[in-house]
C-alpha cells in the first residue's frame, strides 16, 4: 500500500465536513478591489507586508545568530546550559502566537496585534507577529485570486530567509569584529536587529490605509474550547444505547452552539490532529542555532578565500531557501507534475522529513570525524603531562614513579618541549610526583602535586647557574569552544602589559609570571602592543588558529628586544567548516518542502474565523520541537554523535506516521466550510461583478 494515496473514501474523522441549510442572510454588496503591483493580481498592501516580515525577521534571525556563543563565552555557560536556555527561549517564542491569535481573532483584529503588541513589545512581539502576518497576508488577495495567494506564501518565505540571511551574516561580525566594553561588541550585535524592528513598525504603518482588515469575530479561541468540551461532556451524558447516532462527534454540541461554528471547529480539529507528530521535524531544524554551532565551532573556519565565524555557518540555510524555493516552485515541482505524479502538500511534508532524517545522518558521521581527529581527554587516575626547557642548555628530565622506576625520560635541548602530552597513570586521584633533572654536571631533584583529569605543563627554569622548575596547570585549556586560547609566561624582569584587542589589557608578572588563559578570535597577529614600565615593545605572534591553545613565552636573549617564543599546546581544528554544507543542504531542502508548503497548507484548510488560530497552532509545534531538543540535551547522557542518530531515528519513525495519517486525510476547499448563505453571497457577489465589467466595457 501507499502511504502517501490518497483515498476520498474512507469515512473517518479526516473528512471534510458537510454543510447543513440555514436562514438565508441578505446579500452585501462588494467592495472596490484594492490596487494592484503594476497590473498583476497582487494587492499593493502585500508589499509592506513582505518588507515589514523582512526588517522583523533580520532582527529575530540576527539576535538569535549570537545568542549560543553569547551564553557560551559571554557568560560562560556549559554547552548543554546553551543549548538548554537557547531552545528555551525558541519554545516561549512559538508558544505565545496561541496568545497572540486569541487577541488577533477576538479582540483587536490582525492588523492592530501587529502594531500595537507585536512590534511594541519585542519579548512579546514573535507572540503577536507570528500567527498573524501569514495569514493577514492572505486575506489580502481576493477570493478567485487564489493561485497568486499560493504564491504569496513562498515570496513571504523568501522575505523571512532573506532577513535571516542578511542578519545572520552581518550579526557575527559585528560582535567579533568590533570591541566595546573590553571583549566583543554583544551591546552592537543586539542593537541592530532592535533598531531594524522601529523600521519594521514604520514601514507596516504606511501600509495602513491599503489593508483589507478581516474584522475579529469574538472570542473564537473561548468558543472552540467551549465547543469541544460541550459536545464530549453531552456525548458521555447520552451514551445509552437508545439514542440515535450522529455523524460526527462534534455533532453533539448542536444542542447549544451554531451549526457554522460546529463546521468550523470540524474543520480545525481535522487539521490539529495532523498536527500531532509535526513537532519533531522541528526538534531537528532548530538545533541549527545550538548543536550544528556548537559543532562548528570544533571545525576550522579557513576556506582559503573566507574565514567564517562559526555562527555564520547558519547563513547557509537562508541563502539555500533563496535557491530552492524558485528552484522547486519553478523546477522540480512542474517537472513532477508532467511526470502524471500528484505530488500533494501532505506528501511534500512528508518527503521533506526524510531529508531531515538524511540531514542528521550527515551530522553524526562529521561529528564521529571531528572526535576522531580531537586530543584524547586524561580520564579518571589519569593525567596529561608536558616538559618546556627554558634554561640555556640541554636539560634530562626523569619522572620518578613510587619505586623510584622511571615512568617518563626526555632530553630537551634549550627553548624545546616535548613533541606531545604524555599520559601519566596515578593510583588515587591525587599525586606527588619526583623529578629529577639533570643539567650540566648537576643534578636536581624535584617535587610536584598534580590531580587526576587535569593537563599540566613542567616548566624549567634557569636560577642563577643551577635550574629550578613549577608546575602550571592546564586544564583551562582542555577546550576552547573553536576560539584561540593563549597564555604568557614572562621571563623578563619586569612585570609585561600585553593588549589583545580588548578594553582590558592582560598582566603577566614578572621573572616567570604565569598569565591565565585568554579567548581570543582566531586571525594572524603580527603586532601585538606590549607594555613594562619603562618601555614599549611589540610581539608577533604569528597565525592564531581555530581551536588551537598557544603557550607564548616572553625572552629578551637577542638584541632585537623582547620576542615571543610559540608553542602549540592544542593542535588546531582539522576539519575544515565546509564539511557541513551536506547537512544544511539537506535539511534546508527538507524545510523548504515541509515549512512553505505546511504554511500555505494551513492557511487553506483553516475556516475564515479561524485562521489566526490555525497558524498559531502550526507556531506551536515549533515550540514543542524546541521544547524536546531542552528536554533531550537537558537529561540525555548519550555522547553527541549518537545524539544526533536518536533525532534522525526519531523522525522516520513520525514520518511513518504522519504518511499514515495522510493517508486518511482528504483536503477540503474552503467553499467546503463556507457556509450555505456565505456561498450565496459569493455567488451574488461575482454575478454583480460581472454585470460592472460588462456595464465598463459597454
Amino acid at each position: 500500500m501507499n502511504p502517501f494515496q490518497k483515498n476520498e473514501s474512507k469515512e473517518t474523522f479526516f473528512l471534510p465536513v458537510c454543510t447543513e441549510e440555514v436562514p438565508p442572510r441578505p446579500p452585501s454588496l462588494p467592495k472596490d478591489p484594492p490596487p494592484k503591483i503594476c497590473g498583476s493580481n497582487y494587492p499593493l498592501s502585500i508589499a509592506f507586508i513582505v518588507v515589514n516580515e523582512f526588517c522583523e525577521r533580520f532582527s529575530y534571525y540576527g539576535m538569535k545568530a549570537v545568542l549560543t556563543l553569547y551564553f557560551l563565552y559571554f557568560l560562560h555557560w556549559s554547552e548543554d546550559t546553551s543549548t538548554s536556555v537557547y531552545h528555551a527561549f525558541n519554545s516561549l517564542c512559538y508558544f505565545t502566537p496561541i496568545l497572540g491569535a486569541a487577541i488577533a481573532d477576538s479582540w483587536l483584529g490582525k492588523f492592530k496585534v501587529l502594531s500595537l503588541v507585536g512590534l511594541s513589545l519585542i519579548a512579546l512581539g514573535t507572540g503577536g507577529i507570528k500567527p498573524c502576518v501569514a495569514a493577514f497576508g492572505g486575506d489580502q488577495f481576493e477570493q478567485k485570486h487564489e493561485e497568486e495567494r499560493t504564491r504569496y506564501f513562498s515570496v513571504f518565505y523568501l522575505s523571512i530567509n532573506a532577513g535571516s540571511l542578511i542578519s545572520t551574516f552581518i550579526t557575527p561580525m559585528l560582535r567579533g569584529d568590533v570591541q566595546c566594553f573590553g571583549g566583543d561588541c554583544y551591546a552592537l550585535a543586539f542593537g541592530v536587529p532592535g533598531f531594524l524592528m522601529v523600521i519594521a513598525l514604520v514601514v507596516f504603518a504606511m501600509g495602513s490605509k491599503m489593508y483589507k482588515k478581516t474584522p475579529p469575530e469574538g472570542n473564537i479561541l473561548t468558543q472552540v474550547v467551549k465547543c469541544i468540551w460541550f459536545a464530549i461532556s453531552n456525548r458521555f451524558k447520552n451514551r445509552s444505547g437508545g439514542i440515535t447516532k450522529r455523524q460526527h462527534w462534534l455533532d453533539w454540541a448542536a444542542e447549544k452552539y451554531p451549526k457554522q461554528l460546529i463546521m468550523d471547529v470540524k474543520a480545525l480539529t481535522r487539521v490539529l490532529c495532523l498536527y500531532i507528530p509535526l513537532p519533531m521535524f522541528w526538534a531537528l531544524l532548530e538545533q541549527q542555532g545550538s548543536r550544528w554551532t556548537l559543532q562548528a565551532t570544533r571545525m576550522n573556519g579557513n576556506l582559503g578565500f573566507i574565514v567564517l565565524q562559526p555562527e555564520q555557518m547558519q547563513v547557509l540555510n537562508p541563502f539555500l531557501v533563496l535557491i530552492f524555493i524558485p528552484l522547486f516552485d519553478l523546477g522540480i515541482y512542474r517537472l513532477v507534475s508532467k511526470c502524471g505524479i500528484n505530488f500533494s502538500s501532505l506528501r511534500k511534508m512528508a518527503v521533506g522529513m526524510i531529508l531531515a532524517c538524511l540531514a542528521f545522518a550527515v551530522v553524526a558521521v562529521v561529528e564521529i570525524k571531528i572526535n576522531e581527529m580531537a586530543p584524547p581527554q586524561p580520564g579518571p587516575q589519569e593525567i596529561f603531562l608536558q616538559v618546556l626547557n627554558l634554561a640555556d642548555d640541554e636539560v634530562k628530565v626523569t619522572v620518578l614513579g613510587d619505586e623510584n622506576n622511571s615512568l617518563l625520560a626526555e632530553s630537551l635541548k634549550s627553548f624545546q618541549k616535548m613533541p606531545h602530552y604524555s599520559k601519566l597513570h596515578l593510583k588515587t586521584k591525587s599525586k606527588d610526583f619526583h623529578f629529577h633533572l639533570k643539567y650540566h654536571n648537576l643534578s636536581v631533584h624535584t617535587e610536584h602535586s598534580v590531580e587526576e583529569k587535569n593537563w599540566y605543563s613542567l616548566v624549567i627554569l634557569e636560577d642563577g647557574k643551577s635550574i629550578s622548575s613549577m608546575m602550571v596547570n592546564d586544564a583551562e585549556n582542555i577546550t576552547t569552544n573553536g576560539m584561540t586560547a593563549v597564555r604568557f609566561v614572562n621571563t623578563l624582569h619586569k612585570e609585561v602589559n600585553i593588549s589583545l584587542g580588548t578594553d582590558v589589557p592582560l598582566n603577566v608578572g614578572e621573572d616567570y609570571g604565569v598569565s591565565a588563559y585568554r579567548t581570543m578570535q582566531t586571525g594572524e597577529y603580527p603586532e601585538v602592543h606590549c607594555k613594562t614600565e619603562d618601555d614599549d615593545f611589540s610581539l608577533n605572534l604569528g597565525l592564531l588558529d581555530f581551536g588551537a591553545a598557544y603557550l607564548f613565552v616572553i625572552t629578551n636573549s637577542t638584541n632585537q628586544g623582547p620576542q615571543a617564543w610559540k608553542t602549540e599546546n592544542i593542535p588546531a581544528n582539522k576539519i575544515s567548516i565546509a564539511w557541513q554544507l551536506p547537512q544544511y543542504a539537506l535539511v534546508t531542502a527538507g524545510e523548504v518542502m515541509f515549512s512553505v508548503t505546511g504554511l500555505e497548507f494551513s492557511y487553506s484548510q483553516a475556516p475564515s474565523s479561524m485562521k489566526s488560530v490555525l497558524q498559531a497552532a502550526w507556531l506551536l509545534t515549533i515550540g514543542v520541537g524546541n521544547f524536546i531538543v531542552l528536554a533531550v540535551a537537558q537529561f540525555s547522557s548519550l555522547v553527541q554523535w549518537a545524539e544526533f542518530i536518536l533525532f534522525s531515528f526519531l523522525l522516520l519513525v513520525v514520518c511513518l506516521i504522519f504518511s499514515i495519517m495522510s493517508y486518511y486525510y482528504v483536503p477540503i476547499k474552503p467553499e467546503d466550510i463556507q457556509d450555505p448563505v456565505d456561498k450565496q453571497i459569493l455567488h451574488i457577489q461575482r454575478n454583480m461583478i460581472n454585470l460592472k465589467t460588462k456595464n465598463t466595457k459597454l
